[in-house]
């Protein structure tokens, strides 16, 4: 089977404060349409660790030191000829100094016979 990926799922990671905000960038830069419909998201609560490498610049926490931090996993549909843009927009809102993102390839369900 030969599959052409125009869409992809995008899941990032928000601390609570900042998911309208987010929501509002990658929505306003092409993510989010499903058909008719514009700013499609979902979003889940989470809680988020990570420690601070000595290097580090937390926006939450102290370098070195385990952090639990409520969040939440917001997801968004994108095609793939905006997802550089998306992406730029969601660094440039997102709080943290690197955001865990992940991009998962989606299928459409027109490329199963």
């Amino acid at each position: 089977m030969n599959i052409d990926i125009k869409r992809v799922k995008i899941f990032v990671t928000i601390p609570l404060d900042s998911v309208g905000k987010v929501r509002e960038a990658v929505c306003n830069a092409g993510a989010g349409i499903i058909g008719e419909y514009t700013f499609c998201t979902s979003s889940t609560k989470s809680i988020g660790t990570f420690i601070p490498s000595e290097n580090a610049n937390p926006h939450i926490g102290a370098r070195n030191k385990l952090e639990f931090v409520e969040e939440e996993k917001l997801e968004f549909v994108c095609d793939v000829e905006k997802v550089k843009e998306v992406i730029e927009e969601l660094r440039k809102s997102h709080p943290y100094e690197e955001p865990a993102i992940d991009i998962i390839p989606l299928i459409d369900e027109s490329e199963f016979k």
